[in-house]
């Protein structure tokens, strides 16, 4: 799967720029920045390939949150641009935790927003916050030798 990753945030006049680097690197593994000024308005700015997901991804399993983030990617999907856009808040990335907010005003000190370009998003958002059933992600349980159609089937509680 192929997709252009673009991951930035601006680092405001009251923080800390390595603590804002920090907060990016916990998101995507990466510690290689472009710093771009913009008037008075500093942005560190990562871009890369599907390399740049592979930390997240797992922070979404282990934090356990993969039905509301594939909502939330559904909800900044545009397939006419072929492109995912969703935001994480800044503070909570540097303590290696998610939480999804909006481009502006959740997070006082800006978030930290994911721009990703695939030619195929839906499968996309599939790969990084897949199905759970009963809490388990599908992928999982398909590689574990569960029944193939275990996004649709529900075993009785009785």
């Amino acid at each position: 799967m192929e997709a252009k990753v673009i991951v930035e945030a601006e680092v405001r006049p009251t923080e800390d720029e390595q603590k804002v680097a920090k907060s990016i690197t916990n998101l995507t593994g990466s510690n290689s920045f472009k710093r771009i000024q913009q008037g008075r308005r500093l942005y560190l700015i990562q871009e890369g390939g599907e390399a740049l997901l592979l930390q997240l991804r797992s922070m979404l399993r282990r934090e356990r949150i993969l039905d509301a983030a594939r909502k939330v990617m559904t909800r900044g999907m545009d397939e006419e641009e072929s492109k995912i856009s969703f935001c994480l808040n800044k503070q909570v990335a540097l303590s290696n935790h998610l939480s999804f907010c909006s481009r502006e005003g959740e997070s006082p000190m800006g978030p930290i927003s994911f721009t990703v370009v695939s030619k195929d998003p839906k499968s996309l958002i599939e790969w990084l916050a897949t199905r759970t059933f009963d809490g388990t992600p599908v992928d999982e349980l398909c590689q574990s030798g569960f029944p193939h159609s275990a996004h649709s089937e529900r075993h009785s509680k009785h």
